[in-house]
């Protein structure tokens, strides 16, 4: 449960709880954590800086019909 502030609430409700006891609860739920962060969103290959690059022109015998094909 947690406050109107947000942060954690814990309750003891034995009151026979030892102080020993009520620390080792405490440091189970504190080494619980958070979950873990959604992984980043990879960048899509649209926005890659590469692609506003200029690929270099060919040269020689051919190079006229090698311009209409597919660069890798």
């Amino acid at each position: 449960m947690s406050d109107a502030s947000g942060a954690p609430e814990l309750r003891i409700v034995n009151p026979d709880a030892t102080p020993e006891e009520i620390a080792a609860l405490v440091a189970v739920f504190s080494s619980l954590g958070t979950a873990a962060p959604a992984p980043a969103k990879p960048a899509s290959t649209w926005a890659a800086h590469t692609r506003k690059m200029r690929t270099t022109l060919r040269r020689g015998p051919g190079a006229w019909r090698a311009s209409g094909l597919p660069h890798q």
